[in-house]
């Protein structure tokens, strides 16, 4: 028992402490004003402040680290063929990578906490989708945690039309990426089922199959939009970037991994809850750490979602059935 609970600890500590710095280095990334200095033809030395707005390479960045990083674990514990079809890999793919890319985008414009619950409202897309496509039904708790998730994320995201910092109507495109990004995840859960049930690939061989599909897909849009080229312009005029960035990469990959032994050693329970937990000290962190501050309303509605998302986990034990 003593040796179960140091494991399920160190799981914990290990989701929460990678997955806290991710987020510090993803809002520290998109959101910090990056100097530099340029001279004119009269001799006249300027300084230049820039945003880093290059969403297309972050993800990137992120994806090839992943794919090695599942190459390396199929490698070190093989686990067979991976019979998934191409098609089935290149559209989770698809939806995966322009739900990461939006959520990226969306820090350009909005705080990290708005972001981080925006994306816990992603049972709502899931369950949609489920039903539409996936022909499940759901029990009635499932649709009464769903709506405290609904409601908390509409309080969380409303804004005030006067006397407010955010007075610019009432969605804007930092919170139309989120949905946008919401759409993607609930598409990717849709593929990923089905792939799940035709081919039955391990974690690590959809992990290893998305990203590498995610790669390719980038490394084109990268080429083919030039951000490449204003990527490493961008770099080399702030060379710490490239280090924040390949920080960010590692600790997403490492939190795959402690999420990976917590549901192989402890269930997917567990998991959603330590996950769900560690969404909303995220979100006490950027307040913290960064100055996002929250009205009361927000409070209210960032409680909300993450009870709904907390209920959920703990009382959705059996899966869906089938129509």
């Amino acid at each position: 028992m003593s040796n179960n609970n140091t494991k399920f600890f160190l799981c914990a500590s290990g989701i929460f402490v990678c997955y806290f710095y991710f987020g510090i280095l993803q809002e520290k990334i998109t959101r910090s004003q990056y100097v530099y200095e340029i001279t004119d033809e009269n001799g006249v030395t300027k300084k230049v402040e820039e945003r880093y707005t290059y969403a297309l390479a972050l993800v990137f960045m992120q994806c090839l680290v992943n794919y090695f990083f599942a190459k390396g674990m199929l490698y070190v514990w093989p686990q067979g063929e991976d019979k998934t079809p191409k098609v089935y890999c290149a559209s989770a793919a698809l939806t995966y990578l322009l739900a990461m890319v939006c959520s990226n985008m969306a820090l350009q414009w909005v705080a990290y906490p708005t972001q981080v619950v925006g994306k816990a409202g992603k049972p709502i897309p899931v369950m949609i989708l489920g039903v539409l496509v996936g022909k499940k039904s759901y029990p009635f708790k499932k649709y009464l945690f769903v709506l405290m998730i609904v409601i908390g994320v509409i309080l969380f995201m409303y804004k005030e039309k006067a006397g407010s910092a955010q007075s610019d109507g009432s969605l804007g495109l930092g919170e139309l990426l989120i949905i946008l990004s919401l759409t993607m995840d609930g598409l990717t859960g849709a593929v990923q089922e089905r792939m799940k049930a035709e081919a039955q690939p391990t974690a690590q061989q959809m992990m290893r199959g998305m990203n590498a599909w995610s790669c390719i897909f980038l490394g084109a849009a990268l080429i083919l939009t030039k951000e490449l080229f204003n990527f490493i312009n961008f770099v080399s005029r702030h060379p710490v970037v490239i280090t924040n960035i390949s920080l960010l990469a590692l600790a997403g990959a490492l939190g795959q991994l402690f999420i990976f032994l917590t549901v192989t050693e402890f269930g997917p329970l567990p998991c959603s809850v330590i996950t769900t937990t560690r969404k909303f000290f995220t979100v006490l962190g950027s307040v913290v750490l960064f100055g996002n501050k929250l009205s009361p309303r927000q409070w209210i509605g960032a409680v909300i979602v993450f009870s709904g998302l907390f209920l959920d986990a703990y009382f959705s034990k059996s899966a869906p059935k089938k129509k």
